[in-house]
């Protein structure tokens, strides 16, 4: 479970980090609309992904038990 989390929160803040990037570079260069969706919502979706991806890999940590810390 917990490589699920890991491997969901890695994926969830990499792709919340490429739609930023693309939404931020579109805004930039004058863009209001992109693939049918405006670049605010696109904002708003890489947002929440990255905050899905936090999450994640703040349950990973918070469920691990019985590891000695160095």
């Amino acid at each position: 479970m917990e490589n699920l989390l890991l491997t969901f929160g890695r994926v969830a803040g990499l792709a919340g980090a490429a739609v930023f990037a693309l939404a931020i570079v579109a805004r930039l260069l004058g863009v209001f609309w992109l693939g049918g969706f405006q670049v605010g919502t696109l904002l708003q979706a890489a947002i929440a992904a990255m905050v899905f991806g936090c999450f994640s890999l703040l349950l990973a940590l918070a469920g691990r038990t019985g590891e000695r810390r160095p």
